[in-house]
C-alpha cells in the first residue's frame, strides 16, 4: 500500500474513536477495537480497482451538517459494495441500493472474530425491511437522513450524529426519502450471520 493510504487509514481509525463517545458498552468496545487496530499496524493493501461512492453519497457527505470525518472517508479508496450478510434472494434484491465497507471483522481490513465495524449507507428513496440477528448493534449517522424503525415502534428521522441502537434480536428496518445517508455501524457479541433473518418490507 502506498504510504499515503496507510496514513489516511491510520487517521481514519484514530478519528473514528471520537465518534463513539457514548457510555454504552458497545461503543466502548468499538473504541478498544480501533485502538488495537492502530497498535497492530497491519493495514492491508487496498484494491487498485476501487469502487467509488455514487454521487448521492458524496453529496450528503459534503453537506454542512455532515460530520467532519466524512471528508476523510471520501479520500480513502475503499471498495464500496452492497453487503453480503445473507444469501437469501430477497435480501440480495433489497441490497442493490446499499454501500458497505467492513473495517474490522471476519472480512474486514483488520480481522476480528468478536466485532464487526464499518461503514453503511443507502441511496435515496429506498427501503431495507425488517431483519434480526444475534449481535447487539448500533448505527451512528455520519451524513444525510434516514428513518429507522425499532421493534413495534414508528419510523423516526435520524440526522447526522444521531444513533439507532438495536439489542440482540430486536427487529429493525430502515428507509430513505429524498437524501442518501452514510453511517458507521458496530456488531458486538455473537457476530455470526448464520442466524441473520431478513423478513422483507412490512405492509404496516
Amino acid at each position: 500500500m502506498l504510504c499515503e493510504e496507510v496514513v489516511l487509514l491510520e487517521r481514519l481509525f484514530a478519528q473514528l474513536q471520537g465518534i463513539f463517545n457514548s457510555s454504552i458498552s458497545i461503543e466502548k468496545n468499538a473504541v478498544k477495537a480501533l485502538q488495537r487496530a492502530l497498535l497492530q499496524k497491519q493495514f492491508p493493501t487496498l484494491s487498485k480497482e476501487a469502487y467509488p461512492l455514487p454521487k448521492p453519497f458524496m453529496d450528503v457527505m459534503a453537506r454542512s451538517d455532515a460530520l467532519s470525518i466524512c471528508k476523510l472517508i471520501s479520500k480513502v479508496h475503499f471498495e464500496w459494495r452492497p453487503p453480503t450478510t445473507s444469501t437469501d434472494p430477497l435480501y440480495i434484491e433489497h441490497s442493490n441500493f446499499k454501500v458497505h465497507v467492513e473495517l474490522i471483522g471476519p472480512t474486514g481490513l483488520i480481522f476480528s472474530n468478536t466485532m464487526r465495524l464499518g461503514f453503511y449507507g443507502m441511496l435515496p428513496n429506498s427501503e431495507y425491511g425488517f431483519r434480526t440477528h444475534p449481535a447487539e448493534e448500533t448505527f451512528i449517522m455520519l451524513a444525510g437522513n434516514a428513518y429507522w424503525r425499532r421493534g413495534d415502534g414508528q419510523y423516526s428521522l435520524h440526522r447526522p450524529g444521531s444513533r439507532s441502537y438495536h439489542p440482540s434480536q430486536m427487529p429493525h428496518s430502515t428507509q430513505t426519502r429524498e437524501l442518501a445517508f452514510m453511517s458507521i455501524y458496530v456488531w458486538d457479541g455473537d457476530i455470526s450471520t448464520k442466524e441473520y433473518t431478513y423478513s422483507g418490507i412490512s405492509s404496516t
